[in-house]
């Protein structure tokens, strides 16, 4: 393992098979960076929390991470939760550099993949 980590953050839910899709992107990011360790954490409802897939990540040498939030829309919990806890990690772990990248709704390729794959529908 090297000290670089990703963090998939997503809402999370009530029903554990909601998650299928995010540990599938997780196990396909591995797959492409083996020495990467690559967590799943989620704002609601599921484990492990942010918090808490941070401090593992930290625990097992993580210098840097990047935290990536597998949202469509920027709504309160990325307005208002996630720079609230982002600095506290910041605070809990300054040892750790830790980048925010913007949520995936705000992604032009992930939007035209969107679309695409919906145009891609309307031929069948």
């Amino acid at each position: 393992m090297n000290d670089q980590a990703i963090i998939l953050f997503a809402h999370g839910a009530r029903d554990p098979d909601w998650a299928g899709p995010f540990e599938k992107i997780k196990q396909q990011l591995q797959a492409a960076r083996p020495r990467t360790q690559v967590a799943l954490a989620f704002q609601d409802f599921m484990s492990p929390t942010l918090d808490e897939a941070v401090a593992q990540l930290a625990a097992l040498g993580a210098k840097r991470a990047v935290l990536v939030p597998l949202f469509m829309a920027q709504g309160g919990h990325l307005k208002q939760d996630l720079p609230r806890l982002v600095a506290k990690i910041r605070g809990q772990h300054p040892q750790l550099e830790l980048q925010l990248m913007p949520a995936i709704g705000d992604s032009p390729e992930i939007l035209q993949a969107i679309s695409d794959w919906v145009l891609r529908g309307l031929a069948i």
